[in-house]
């Protein structure tokens, strides 16, 4: 059962900014769908939705609700979302071979967390991970190495790195096993909000100079 701890503090109010970010940026793409009707697009705002409703959960329910397995599995459409959006937007040919991964992803992540499986501790940062590195590498990879994504898109890669890092912290930190030792709960709780205004700040000037290319 949720227990209901309004955050009335510093990270509350970035929890906030970041919800507000994630709304500016999601009203870009539902009108960029309503002229292209792009699939992409459907996943780009499936992954700011979840990033917008776990970020107000954050803010009514504290960092303690990051413990639940349901929020868990529903928090991982977030790099999922984005990441399926670049493959299908960047990389067709390959878009409907990780479309079967994020799904067999989504299941493992669900299954291995709800019900306390060991394997929790392997299927959280192996999907998660791979998630963030398509999400870090591939606005990279074509903004600056085969030039056909407008400058400023490579901060989407950015936004990437960070969600990386943050989720797969949390992943270990979850499966009781804090990264590198250095990645303690005290530790992730005191960067998590502004991690996550960085990234969404990140995301929405590389995604803001790839819509407004259009």
């Amino acid at each position: 059962m949720l227990k209901f701890d309004l955050m009335l503090n510093l990270d509350g109010l970035i929890l906030l900014l970041t919800g507000l970010t994630a709304i500016y940026l999601l009203w870009y793409f539902y009108k960029r769908y309503q002229k292209e009707k792009a699939l992409y697009d459907i996943y780009y705002m499936m992954g700011f939705v979840v990033l917008l409703v776990s970020g107000l959960l954050l803010i009514f329910f504290g960092w303690g609700i990051l413990a639940s397995p349901y929020v868990l599995t529903v928090a991982t459409l977030i790099p999922l979302g984005i990441s399926m959006g670049l493959m299908n937007q960047f990389m067709p040919d390959y878009k409907k071979l990780y479309s079967w991964f994020a799904l067999v992803g989504l299941l493992a992540i669900a299954y291995t967390s709800i019900s306390g499986h060991s394997l929790k501790s392997v299927a959280v940062p192996v999907f998660h991970g791979v998630a963030g590195l398509i999400i870090f590498g591939l606005p990279l990879y074509k903004c600056f190495v085969t030039k056909d994504a407008v400058k400023g898109f490579g901060l989407v890669g950015v936004g990437g790195a960070l969600i990386g890092i943050g989720g797969i912290a949390l992943a270990f930190l979850v499966a009781g096993k804090p990264l590198l030792g250095i990645f303690t709960a005290d530790f992730i709780f005191a960067i998590l909000a502004p991690l996550l205004f960085l990234m969404t700040l990140a995301f929405t000037w590389g995604f803001r100079k790839d819509i407004g290319s259009d």
